[in-house]
């Protein structure tokens, strides 16, 4: 198989929890994967510690042949919408994407005014964040994963707030960035999401995998 993201043995400890319990699983280059799970079942914290935002207790994290935590801390082919999108509320929903994307300076105004329009939200670019509905801000997080056309997207709930029209248009988004080659991981508490799109998904529940994974 050709995995770009390797989980070897994965452990990680908050006081004494144990949110992930030796988990193992390669998440394959070019597919869209699911994970599945109840609330406190270990899926935003494996996507957290997989994006470099928490490091592990112990085992490995391996990213397009790079580990975390020794190779690299954070790996830059990834975008990601990690629990809620985090805004500038006094900005408007242009201004918060130009503001990241100085950070890196890989992305020009038409770029980011393109990513407005592919999520939906080319009316309301002007528009301050702190007006924004969720599924608004919601458009916005996916606007922020996508805009730096990263290999790897991670996206935690991204159909939280989404209508049903906002659904359809998600969907479509992620076959279309698929047949482009990324690779996709959608952690979802939304079976129907991930069984639309996922080729292989995982459970999870206390930390361990239940069900699914390829190791």
């Amino acid at each position: 198989m050709n995995e770009i993201i390797k989980v070897k043995n994965a452990v990680k400890i908050y006081k004494e929890t144990k949110a992930l319990d030796d988990i193992s699983v390669n998440f394959e280059r070019g597919k869209i994967h699911g994970i599945i799970g109840r609330n406190g079942s270990g899926k935003t914290v494996l996507l957290r510690c997989i994006c470099g935002l928490s490091k592990l207790t112990s085992g490995s994290i391996i990213v397009d042949g790079k580990e975390l935590g020794r190779d690299i801390d954070i790996p830059e082919n990834i975008g990601a919408i990690i629990e809620y999108p985090g805004f500038i509320p006094e900005m408007s929903g242009y201004k918060n994407l130009k503001y990241l994307a100085d950070i890196k300076g890989v992305i020009d105004k038409k770029r980011i005014l393109d990513v407005l329009k592919i999520v939906g939200l080319e009316n309301v670019g002007k528009k301050r964040v702190g007006k924004y509905s969720l599924g608004m801000r919601q458009r916005l997080g996916i606007a922020q994963a996508i805009m730096e056309s990263p290999e790897i997207l991670i996206l935690d709930e991204p159909t939280n707030g989404l209508d049903k029209n906002g659904v359809k248009e998600f969907r479509e988004l992620m076959i279309k960035l698929k047949e482009e080659g990324k690779t996709i991981i959608i952690a979802s508490h939304n079976s129907e999401d991930i069984n639309f799109l996922c080729e292989d998904i995982i459970e999870l529940d206390k930390g361990r995998i239940e069900s699914g994974g390829n190791v």
